[in-house]
């Protein structure tokens, strides 16, 4: 009976500051609020521009936050996007749920690519999602038509398999116990919702970029997605980690581009 407490405390995701702001970029805010699936309060930044325009989300990682992801924004705003960041449960300044989860991070995407299609002076709605961000952004693709356009960063692609990676110095039985008590905690087997099994569902154009020296998720996983989507665009940014975004900067005209092309173009200057 203790096994759910101590896998929910064992994988509870870290709690970085989360003190950025769009204005604190000179950039126009809205403090938004939106309600998950499970009730639970969700915290966002909405950044509008004038007139009618795209709309892109921006969802962070496991253990990261909307103000993490805050660099992107000055980029996006001059490209003339209308962005939402948003905090996942149990993330940024979004209330707590009992875990985290790929799943539920898709459930939060979805609950926000909603609400930003919704608004009338969005157009067309994109992601651009960071690691679990990334692979709850290709399953929400995959099982809904919410998103137009799908640019994923760093994801893995296959859960389970990481997982296994990470914990390979334990022994094959306690592996699998905790994978298979982490599979039970949140419902679903791994295979059902990794991003190499959900991708060649998703209909909307997508981008996978990864950096060549991520040594959190192996740019292996990038080629692995683009095996079960060759239709995909692949980006890779030399020098590239995990964590740390600042090599992926300069290669943001090339995501930019790609968002322009699929959700239509905008009066942007970038």
């Amino acid at each position: 009976m203790a096994t759910p407490r101590l896998l929910k405390r064992a994988f509870a995701p870290p709690q970085p500051a989360a003190d950025g702001t769009p204005a604190g970029l000179g950039l126009p805010e809205e403090r938004v609020h939106l309600e998950s699936v499970s009730g639970t309060r969700l915290h966002g930044w909405y950044i509008p521009v004038d007139g009618a325009a795209p709309g892109v989300v921006v969802l962070h990682g496991w253990g990261s936050n909307s103000s993490l992801m805050l660099p992107l924004a000055p980029h996006l705003h001059a490209a003339g996007f209308h962005v939402l960041f948003i905090d996942a449960r149990n993330h940024g300044l979004s209330e707590h749920d009992s875990f985290s989860s790929l799943p539920r991070f898709a459930e939060d995407l979805e609950v926000a690519a909603a609400w930003l299609g919704a608004k009338p002076e969005v157009t067309s709605v994109g992601v651009i999602g960071h690691s679990v961000g990334a692979g709850a952004a290709i399953l929400a693709a995959s099982r809904s038509d919410l998103l137009d356009a799908v640019v994923s960063v760093s994801s893995f692609a296959h859960p389970g398999e990481m997982m296994r990676q990470q914990m390979d110095r334990m022994p094959r039985a306690a592996r699998f116990v905790i994978l298979e008590a982490v599979q039970r905690m949140i419902g679903l087997r791994f295979e059902e919702f990794a991003p190499r099994n959900r991708i060649s569902q998703v209909k909307a154009p997508v981008m996978l970029v990864h950096g060549d020296a991520d040594d959190v998720v192996p740019i292996a996983s990038m080629y692995e997605l683009s095996a079960a989507d060759p239709t995909a665009e692949l980006l890779t940014v030399p020098d590239g980690a995990h964590s740390d975004l600042a090599p992926f900067e300069p290669y943001v005209g090339d995501i930019l581009d790609f968002l322009k092309r699929n959700l239509g173009a905008t009066d942007g200057k970038e």
